[in-house]
C-alpha cells in the first residue's frame, strides 16, 4: 500500500514537473529583451552619429577637425579646429577631479571605517541627496555666487564666464558619485580583513589605508571612472558658468566652450538640416563618444588587474 502510494507521488510530480511552464519561458523573454535593449541602443547611437559624421569628414579633412587650432563653425568661411573644445574638455574636467577625487574618497573612508552607524545613516543619504540637485541649479549657483562673491574677490581678473567656477562646482556634483560607490566597494571588502589587521595591532587609519582600500580598489577606480565619464559628459553647468567662447588656453580664469556645450548650443540653433554646420554636431559628438567608450574600456581592464590580484 504504502509502495503504490510512492510511486503514486512520484509519478504524480513527475508529471507536474513536464508541464510546460508558459510563464517561466515569458519572463525568460522579457528580461532577454531588458538585456538586449541597451545594447540596441547603444547600436542606434553610433549609427546616429557615424553616417553624419562620415558626411562631415567627406568635407572637411579629419586632420583639419583633429589638429586645427580654430574653431568657429558658425562663421562665414568657418574653421572646424576641435583643439580648442577638446581643451576646455579638459581643463574643466581636470579641476573637477582635483576637487571630486580627494573629498570624494575622504568622505567614503569616513563613512566606511570611521563613522558610527547613527553618523552613516544620516550622512549618506544627506551625500547621496547632493547627487539629485539639477545641473542647471549647479550652473547658476556657479556663476551667480561662486564666481561674483567669492572668486571675483580672490581673483579680480577673473572672466565672468569662466573655467574655474564650472570646475569645482562640476567636482561637487560628482563627489556623491564617487564617494557612494567607493564606500559600496570598501563596505564589500570581508570583515575578517580588517579583524586580522586589528589583531595584529593595526591602526584605523592603517587598517584603512593598507588593507581595506588596497582590497577595495577595483570598485575606487570604477567610482573614478565613472565620476569622470560624468564631468566629461556635463552640460548645463558648462554651458552657464564657463561660457561659449571656445578659446585655445589653459587658463582657468577664462571663458571657455566644451564639447558637451557646443553639442546643447548648436543643436537649440538655427542650423539648416544636412548643412556643414549641423553635421558638425554629429562629428563633436561622435568624438566625445569615442572618448568615453576608451576610458570605459581602460577602467573595465584596470578593474579586472585588480580584482584577479584580490581574489
Amino acid at each position: 500500500m504504502e509502495t503504490n502510494t510512492v510511486s503514486e507521488t512520484a509519478e504524480g510530480l513527475s508529471l507536474r514537473q513536464s508541464r510546460p511552464r508558459y510563464g517561466e519561458k515569458i519572463i525568460r523573454s522579457i528580461l532577454a529583451l531588458a538585456a538586449f535593449v541597451s545594447i540596441f541602443t547603444t547600436f542606434g547611437i553610433v549609427v546616429s552619429l557615424l553616417i553624419p559624421s562620415i558626411e562631415f569628414f567627406l568635407e572637411v579633412p579629419i586632420t583639419d577637425f583633429l589638429f586645427g587650432t580654430v574653431w568657429t563653425p558658425l562663421f562665414k568661411n568657418g574653421e572646424f579646429g576641435v583643439i580648442p573644445l577638446l581643451s576646455g574638455t579638459i581643463v574643466i574636467t581636470l579641476i573637477a577631479i582635483a576637487v571630486a577625487i580627494p573629498l570624494g574618497l575622504g568622505a567614503s573612508i569616513y563613512l566606511s571605517e570611521y563613522a558610527s552607524d547613527r553618523v552613516r545613516k544620516v550622512l549618506k543619504p544627506t551625500l547621496e541627496v547632493l547627487a539629485g540637485i539639477p545641473t542647471v541649479v549647479f550652473g547658476f549657483f556657479a556663476l551667480e555666487f561662486l564666481t561674483q562673491a567669492i572668486l571675483i574677490k580672490i581673483f579680480p581678473e577673473i572672466e565672468v564666464f569662466n573655467a574655474l567656477s564650472a570646475g569645482l562646482i562640476m567636482g561637487v556634483m560628482i563627489i556623491p558619485t564617487i564617494a557612494s560607490l567607493s564606500e559600496d566597494a570598501m563596505a564589500a571588502v570581508p570583515s575578517g580583513l580588517r579583524d586580522g589587521a586589528y589583531a595584529l595591532g593595526s591602526s584605523k587609519r592603517q587598517t584603512a589605508m593598507k588593507v581595506v582600500m588596497p582590497a577595495a580598489l577595483s570598485g575606487i577606480v570604477a567610482a573614478f571612472v565613472l565620476g569622470i565619464s560624468r564631468a566629461i559628459g556635463e552640460t548645463m553647468i558648462v554651458t552657464i558658468a564657463a561660457g561659449l567662447q571656445p578659446q585655445l588656453s589653459f587658463n582657468p580664469l577664462m571663458g571657455m566652450q566644451t564639447m558637451t556645450s557646443y553639442i546643447a548650443a548648436a543643436g537649440s540653433g538655427d542650423l539648416a538640416t544636412g548643412s556643414i554646420e549641423y553635421k558638425s554636431i554629429f562629428a563633436v559628438g561622435m568624438l566625445l563618444f569615442l572618448l568615453t567608450f576608451i576610458m570605459n574600456i581602460f577602467s573595465i581592464r584596470l578593474v579586472r588587474r585588480f580584482r584577479q590580484a584580490y581574489q
